[in-house]
């Protein structure tokens, strides 16, 4: 799955651009990638990623989250329904002529018929966790207690108290939305919003379950057990459906953002590793076997007469695991001649000599 752009480089905006800047770039890019207007076969992808990059940057606080901890940051908060409705109340007057336009679209690429009778789906949950250098070498076992949001079990999700049932809203008429329309000279501008009675649900409450209170869900805890396979970076890996629950809908995914601890001996570039071996002038001069550590342990090396400072030894294999691969990695050993700093006048003599015996 290809990583989501940046939301301000997908509206071609600066993190310094105000509301209403946002909002008619926004307008600028819906107009030229509605699928009405816009035949190519992508025109209904960008006109997805556009939505919901605006349905993120014009609500402040959507927007807060998103610059100080991502695409991880939103995913986990909110769910699709509360970013698209957002861009779909603000641009829904430029294509709701007639009953059409822009609620019908979003019919069309997001599926369902407006807002309301897409398939809901819980919003995911961000967990974080670091792993050391060894564990990316043999993966690692969790089990975590999650508290997440259920299905009640009180009313099985319904929201009712037990023996009572939902009522179809008299607003709406079960719609879950209405339609203002206003006239502007020539043109009558139609506007589809969420039915502020039933808040967009087609159904009222009237008796609510003593236990969740009318909501459907309550907080839980659930046992996750997952593996983090050997190979693994630091980054963010989903496990599909093990995030907030919704009764009707679909479970959000549980993002495990993993951090790969600063190792005290060896660095990491991809799949190989990089260890320094301090050795002396005389050992670079003579040559010798040393023993290196590694992460399988220790390994004996030849150190050939005559190397020179930061001399490279590959250790086939040495490295971390490819991810979902039996594959290997290599270690690299760089050799760090030490140069002493002091000398006794004997030790001076020495090399004076040594040196005389190349003239």
């Amino acid at each position: 799955m290809a990583a989501k752009r940046d939301y301000y480089e997908v509206l071609g905006v600066s993190k310094t651009s105000s509301t209403d800047e946002i909002k008619k770039q926004y307008r600028k890019l819906a107009l030229k990638f509605h699928p009405d207007r816009n035949q190519s076969s992508d025109a209904g992808e960008h006109f997805k990623e556009i939505s919901e990059a605006y349905g993120v940057l014009s609500d402040p606080e959507k927007r807060r989250v998103y610059d100080q901890y991502g695409h991880a940051g939103v995913d986990g908060r909110y769910s699709s329904d509360d970013i698209f409705q957002g861009a779909g109340s603000d641009f829904s007057d430029l294509f709701g002529r007639g009953g059409a336009g822009f609620d019908s679209i979003f019919e069309s690429i997001f599926g369902g018929g407006g807002f309301r009778s897409r398939q809901q789906r819980g919003s995911d949950i961000l967990f974080e966790t670091s792993i050391t250098l060894e564990d990316v070498l043999h993966g690692k076992k969790m089990e975590i207690d999650l508290q997440k949001e259920i299905k009640c079990d009180t009313c099985n999700g319904t929201g009712c108290k037990p023996g009572t049932s939902k009522k179809t809203c008299s607003s709406c008429n079960g719609q879950g939305q209405v339609r203002k329309s206003r006239s502007m000279g020539f043109a009558s501008f139609v506007t589809v919003e969420p039915c502020s009675a039933c808040r967009g649900k087609g159904s009222i409450i009237e008796t609510p379950c003593s236990e969740c209170k009318g909501h459907t869900k309550k907080k839980g805890h659930k046992k996750i057990s997952f593996d983090i396979p050997p190979g693994v970076d630091s980054g963010d890996y989903t496990i599909p459906n093990e995030g907030n629950e919704i009764p009707g809908g679909l479970n959000g995914d549980l993002i495990v953002r993993i951090r790969v601890q600063p190792h005290s001996k060896f660095k990491r570039d991809g799949m190989d590793i990089f260890y320094d071996q301090d050795i002396s002038m005389v050992d670079a001069a003579l040559g010798r076997e040393v023993t290196v550590p590694t992460l399988d342990g220790s390994e004996k090396i030849k150190v050939e007469s005559g190397s020179q400072p930061n001399t490279i030894i590959k250790l086939k294999g040495k490295g971390v695991p490819h991810l979902n691969s039996k594959s290997r990695g290599d270690q690299y050993v760089r050799l760090v001649v030490n140069i002493p700093k002091k000398l006794s006048k004997h030790q001076k003599s020495l090399l004076d000599e040594f040196e005389k015996s190349f003239e």
